[in-house]
């Protein structure tokens, strides 16, 4: 069985996304595997008025999820440290929800403690770790640039992790995984 998860960090001048192809042997969970399918990020700049660069989010967004075609989406969840860095993210964070919705895409979030959780062991862990982490689990050699894609595929690797998103044991009692 396989399964495309597609990872988002939401932004306003970087909205990060990162796409993973997860394989599910029933069966067999020595032979599940995960791989990087792409990474990137949409980009937006402050000299473009606010509908225009939420106008951009859409469209390449919607782009993303054509070429992609994830079964799921994860965000990581919206936290407040700045007031207005917070509007602006939630701005780009409710056009990420639209679209999703639009495209019939379930969406899912975790905070960014579960994320560092999830592949570190450390909820309060650092982005090195979490970009460590990122490259040894994709078996990719390297820690994918620029740093919002790689969070990404941090948020896409934790949906891969979580059995609710991502089962990956027979259940003994209907055989179906």
């Amino acid at each position: 069985m396989e399964k495309r998860i597609l990872g988002l960090d939401p932004g306003l001048a970087n909205l990060g996304y990162g796409a993973i192809c997860c394989q599910i042997v029933p069966g067999k969970q020595d032979e599940n595997f995960v791989s990087m399918i792409d990474c990137g990020v949409i980009q937006t700049t402050p000299k473009q008025e606010m509908g225009q660069r939420l106008k951009t989010i859409y469209d390449d967004l919607h782009e993303v999820i054509e070429q992609i075609k994830p079964d799921v989406a994860i965000a990581e969840k919206l936290f407040f440290y700045k007031m207005g860095n917070t509007i602006l993210v939630a701005q780009a964070r409710g056009v990420l929800t639209l679209v999703l919705a639009q495209r019939g895409v379930p969406l899912f979030e975790f905070t960014p403690a579960q994320i560092k959780q999830a592949l570190t062991g450390r909820g309060n862990a650092d982005k090195s770790e979490v970009q460590e982490a990122v490259a040894r689990e994709l078996d990719l050699g390297y820690i994918p640039k620029p740093d919002d894609a790689a969070d990404a595929l941090a948020v896409a690797l934790t949906g891969w992790y979580d059995d609710d998103i991502c089962p990956k044991k027979i259940q003994l009692e209907t055989g179906k995984i």
